[in-house]
């Protein structure tokens, strides 16, 4: 069974970012994020109203993170500690050495490869640290950029999930990628 351990907490870098543990002075940019419909269009997930509701998920990825359960980093680039993104692995099925990516920028970084740089660190990490055999990422049909960002990582489509997500009134349709551990 796999057996996770996140401390110390593993900071991952490539030539242009740094991936570090995220803190209290990311939660302007944790609410910008996250408050903004058109930035989250393809997340069903609720908007966040304030500061306190900001606070409320810091305190949820951290508290992931000290329980060894889920993992999240602030993508940044090297030079500056502002928050431009979250990545992570969420909903880890440790029985089965599986886990989910998810991610998201702010609206002013998409389109400049920052996501797929981040996606190719923390997948190596799932892989060759967490020793992970698949990872997963489950996204909005209608989300082509990021389904773009997991094929240049080697994903592949296993499935077109109809309906299977109910939030906001409606029924929602999933896209999920995965890519195998081939070392």
């Amino acid at each position: 069974m796999l057996v996770l351990n996140f401390n110390p907490f593993p900071n991952l870098e490539s030539d242009r970012l740094l991936l570090r543990r995220i803190d209290e002075n990311d939660l302007k940019e944790i609410f910008v994020m996250r408050s903004d419909a058109e930035n989250m269009k393809y997340i069903p997930r609720p908007l966040l109203k304030n500061h306190e509701e900001a606070l409320e998920h810091f305190a949820m990825i951290d508290s992931g993170i000290e329980k060894n359960e889920s993992i999240n980093w602030a993508i940044t680039i090297k030079g500056s500690s502002k928050l431009l993104g979250i990545i992570g692995f969420y909903r880890t099925k440790h029985e089965h050495y599986r886990s989910e990516i998810g991610y998201m920028l702010l609206p002013e970084i998409h389109g400049k490869g920052i996501a797929s740089e981040a996606v190719g660190i923390v997948v190596e990490f799932g892989f060759k640290e967490m020793k992970l055999h698949s990872i997963e990422a489950i996204i909005d049909p209608e989300n082509g950029a990021s389904e773009k960002v997991l094929q240049k990582n080697g994903f592949v489509k296993e499935g077109h999930l109809k309906e299977n997500e109910f939030y906001d009134g409606k029924f929602l349709d999933c896209f999920i990628y995965s890519r195998l551990n081939n070392h």
